[in-house]
């Protein structure tokens, strides 16, 4: 069932032509980020060749900042389309356990992707509340994303790793025509304890990968950006478990 909120009704009062209006007063403060890193240079080529993306490794290598910043890159230059934010809401799986109104709810989901549009227009912290409230973005849960056909739209789907497959499957089956979808996240840090649920994951992606319309971008320690240390960490984690001093649960 479609979803139903005030953010939900804002989106349906809302032209493309009011969406490219208000991008176009931000464009020229957005930063022309460069990627640094070998998987962040082919995740930047293989957008730019016009395929969907699957971004996939290790924590801190940014992968989610590099999936928005594409995606509103993408809004800026076509002057058609928005920018939808889907995710799941692991631990509970159900929002309804948080108190509040639903747009209440969401907001503890949302404020990693507030600091990214922050920086990548120059930071301006007021800007994501802007872009949510005329339909520039758009955010959706999988609880509230069957029924629905996301046309003129870069998706971007975040820690997919807390997906299931039939949130996946849900997912990618409402990509609507003049829409690209970007799968960010890492396999292995997956929320999920069931067994069958993890090879579920798997199972999605590796369909995915098939696709010709599709490429995979996997980072490793190597491309994290985070910080000094946690780059060393995920080296040494690497360097213990492959030497099998280690074994991770």
């Amino acid at each position: 069932m479609a979803r139903k909120s005030n953010s939900k009704k804002a989106l349906a009062g809302v032209s493309i032509e009011q969406t490219i209006d208000t991008l176009d007063q931000y464009s020229s403060n957005m930063r022309d980020i460069k990627p640094i890193t070998p998987a962040q240079v082919e995740a930047y080529e293989q957008w730019n060749k016009g395929s969907n993306l699957i971004l996939s490794g290790a924590p801190g290598s940014g992968k989610t900042f590099i999936a928005l910043y594409l995606a509103l890159q993408d809004l800026v230059k076509n002057r058609k389309k928005r920018l939808v934010i889907v995710r799941s809401v692991v631990p509970t799986r159900d929002i309804g356990f948080l108190p509040g109104t639903q747009e209440e709810k969401e907001a503890a989901y949302l404020t990693p992707y507030v600091g990214v549009v922050s920086e990548i227009f120059n930071n301006n912290p007021t800007l994501f509340t802007s872009f949510i409230k005329n339909g520039t973005i758009e955010f959706l849960t999988t609880s509230f994303i069957r029924g629905i056909t996301l046309r003129d739209a870069v998706v971007v789907v975040d820690e997919f790793q807390n997906c299931n497959f039939h949130e996946l499957d849900s997912i990618i089956t409402r990509i609507g025509k003049r829409s690209r979808i970007i799968f960010s996240g890492d396999y292995y840090q997956t929320d999920f304890t069931n067994k069958k649920e993890k090879e579920g994951i798997a199972q999605f992606l590796r369909i995915i990968e098939r696709l010709k319309t599709f490429k995979s971008v996997e980072f490793t320690w190597k491309d994290c950006v985070r910080s000094g240390l946690v780059k060393d960490y995920l080296m040494m984690k690497e360097k213990m478990t492959e030497n099998k001093e280690i074994i991770l649960p």
